[in-house]
């Protein structure tokens, strides 16, 4: 396992570089597989999708690469740093490789698809390249490998959406669990290259979406994400062209709080342009629904906004935080933020800083501008902002968001929150911890009658810069 120290992320984030272990049964005389995801949560609910496919042939997953017979490395291409840890991993599994020759390595995800042919022509350890919409050719694949030959399927899809797969829950604590309710993109924004990597947005059918999480609730998990790369731009309509039934993302999370309030529910991630006050308006209407929303902002500017195509204005991106402080005044706000955009200047960076005054986001993804081949950004503009520049201004979005994520949790100290316990704390055995309906993590003292999986009240003593720190409420 990589433990990655990311000065630039939030803790969500940190996870990547997780090698995923199974929880399923142990599979007689199995072969054993080892996948390492880097990036998004889709990432990682994609991978669970690779193991469940696995496992019908014979797979059980290890988190030891050294006993694997196939290793899979599940990519981002979001940033150019992402890539270069890949490559280094493939040189790592590469010696595993010349140990034992049988070893399939495969490149899985964004990557895969982008980077096909490089993969299979220059790098030598690579097997097989594996796109996001065609996991289910991986038996035929691996066949083909085992016949000596390399593999390869990056075709997009327009209709995938693996509805019918039940995941394998990766890394679980049997708690909490993602579920897909969508895959692709059709934002063209102009630095990003997921909609060539993931293909046009398809929404998959509610009853399906409903079946995973009652089963993950039957089955004793308390906690589900609802993932897509714009959830709210979530819409489905019944196979019948002549029916009426239409479900859109608002009415797909009353569906899902409705199943049991002991079933808590997040969802990641929001579009400004899309997310409505019917949303809105559902979650404030269930205490189940997390008051918690991940509202990408990118920058504060509306030039840049329009250079980088992302459909909104400045002005636009506020209306929609004071709807969500008009309507859920609780409710934790995070976002991304780029720093060094094609032709930002130095005031449109400060527009930037006083929009995360303006919002006082709880936390932030923020990352200096990286050029991706392939964009319309790489097309189009000149990436002119000096590293030195891009570096100066990220750090000082950096210590904005430091000082405000801080703030943030100051206030929640001397209140009383209702947490869900995910399990001990990282640091102690004594200590257990939980996230709280905002997504803010609490570590308190392990108490004989709390166990993971069990809602209780805290009362919130004090803070750390990332951490709240407590004791469960008499």
């Amino acid at each position: 396992m990589i433990d990655l120290q990311l000065t630039d992320k939030t803790h969500d984030e940190a996870r990547q570089g997780e090698a995923l272990i199974m929880e399923a049964p142990k599979v007689l005389n199995a072969r054993k597989l080892y996948i390492e995801s880097y990036g998004c949560q889709m990432n990682f609910a994609d991978s669970e999708i690779v193991a469940s496919i696995l496992l019908d042939q014979g797979f059980e997953t290890t988190g030891d690469y050294h006993e694997a017979d196939a290793i899979f490395i599940n990519t981002c291409s979001i940033r150019e740093n992402a890539e270069q840890r890949v490559r280094n991993r493939l040189s790592q599994f590469g010696i595993e490789k010349r140990r034992n020759p049988k070893l399939i390595v495969g490149v899985l995800g964004c990557m895969a698809e982008r980077l096909k042919s490089k993969f299979l022509e220059e790098e030598k350890l690579v097997d097989m390249v594996v796109g996001p919409d065609a996991y289910r050719d991986l038996p035929q694949l691996i066949e083909q490998v085992g016949e000596g030959q390399k593999a390869i399927n990056v075709l997009l899809s327009r209709e995938e959406t693996y509805a019918d797969i039940s995941p394998v829950r990766l890394n679980g604590n049997g708690i909490t669990a993602f579920i897909s309710i969508m895959r692709g993109c059709d934002n063209m924004c102009s630095f990003c290259v997921v909609p060539f990597t993931r293909g046009r947005e398809r929404s998959r059918d509610p009853y399906s979406i409903l079946a995973e999480a009652q089963d993950l609730f039957d089955r004793g998990y308390k906690e589900v994400t609802l993932l897509g790369q714009n959830v709210d731009s979530y819409k489905w309509k019944g196979a019948d062209e002549a029916s009426e039934t239409m479900v859109n993302f608002a009415q797909l999370l009353e569906k899902v709080a409705l199943i049991s309030p002991d079933l808590r529910i997040r969802f990641s991630t929001s579009h400004p342009k899309d997310i409505t006050d019917e949303v809105l308006y559902t979650i404030k209407r269930y205490d189940n629904i997390c008051n918690n929303i991940h509202l990408p902002v990118q920058s504060g500017s509306s030039r840049i906004l329009d250079i980088m195509n992302r459909t909104y204005t400045r002005e636009w991106y506020i209306n929609r935080i004071d709807a969500i402080r008009s309507i859920i005044p609780d409710c934790a706000i995070s976002t991304d933020v780029i720093a060094g955009f094609c032709t930002e200047t130095e005031e449109e960076h400060q527009e930037t800083l006083s929009m995360m005054d303006y919002v006082g986001y709880d936390f932030a993804f923020c990352f200096s501008y990286s050029e991706r081949p392939g964009t319309l950004a790489a097309r189009k503009f000149e990436d002119d902002i000096p590293e030195d520049v891009k570096k100066r201004r990220l750090q000082e979005i950096l210590l904005k968001q430091q000082v405000t994520s801080l703030q943030r949790l100051q206030a929640s100290v001397g209140k009383t929150v209702r947490i869900l316990v995910e399990g001990f704390s990282k640091k102690s055995d004594k200590d257990l911890c939980g996230r709280n309906d905002q997504n803010a993590m609490i570590v308190f003292p392990a108490a004989e009658n709390v166990v993971p999986g069990q809602y209780v009240n805290v009362v919130i003593e004090r803070c750390t810069s990332a951490t709240l720190l407590g004791r469960i409420a008499s």
